[in-house]
């Protein structure tokens, strides 16, 4: 099971929740922490996770997770709900970064992820996100690449491909279905003249036989 499956299981679900994405992220401007909560010193993995409440009204929110050195466990540290979400910095909208900002109402953080691929990823499901929950007070995406808030995110693209496979299908069976009624139409219109010519004939004889 990989870390991101593991926070999943282990900081969601049994909270109700759904981990929408998650992405691994190191400070920009390290801030160093000398002693753990155990008194020891050590070294962490820092994961920023998106999730939602499976109980309705959904609640989205962000939650900054933790692995320690020499532990296999994850821990929930600071959560934010989406709604405290003002600003999402992509930094540089011309190139694939792995840095990036998020400002919270009260809280800044400046990030840079393990990939700009994985960022980007992250930034597509959370925009995605603050779409479908948030109905007013959308946080602000700033210098983010295109793709990210347009129709190519994956989200989106998956959805259209779907949609587009069906729209495809259902005009393929229309077409078919005005073949068949074309040609149903057209064995009537033969079984008919057929039908016609053979009692035409069967006059013709019949009167011939009577001459």
């Amino acid at each position: 099971m990989n870390a991101k499956s593991a926070i999943s299981k282990e900081i969601f679900a049994p909270h109700d929740e759904r981990m929408l994405g998650a992405v691994q992220v190191k400070r920009r401007t390290k801030k160093k922490i000398p002693f753990l909560a155990t008194g020891g010193q050590g070294e962490y993995l820092t994961y920023i996770c998106l999730s939602v409440t499976n109980k309705k009204p959904a609640q989205a929110s962000i939650t900054k997770v933790k692995q320690f050195e020499g532990s296999a466990s994850f821990v929930r540290r600071t959560q934010w709900m989406l709604e405290q979400l003002r600003q999402v910095n992509g930094i540089d909208p011309n190139r694939d970064s792995p840095e990036f900002d998020l400002l919270f109402e009260n809280a800044f953080d400046q990030w840079v992820a393990s990939t700009a691929s994985e960022k980007c990823t992250f930034f597509q499901v959370l925009h995605h996100t603050c779409q479908r929950y948030l109905t007013d007070k959308k946080p602000e995406f700033i210098n983010c690449q295109s793709k990210i808030m347009g129709g190519n995110s994956i989200l989106h693209s998956a959805a259209d491909s779907v949609t587009s496979a069906v729209q495809k299908a259902s005009q393929a069976l229309n077409e078919r279905g005005e073949r068949l009624g074309r040609a149903e139409e057209k064995t009537e219109e033969l079984k008919n003249s057929a039908q016609q010519f053979a009692e035409t004939a069967h006059k013709v004889r019949f009167w011939q036989g009577k001459a």
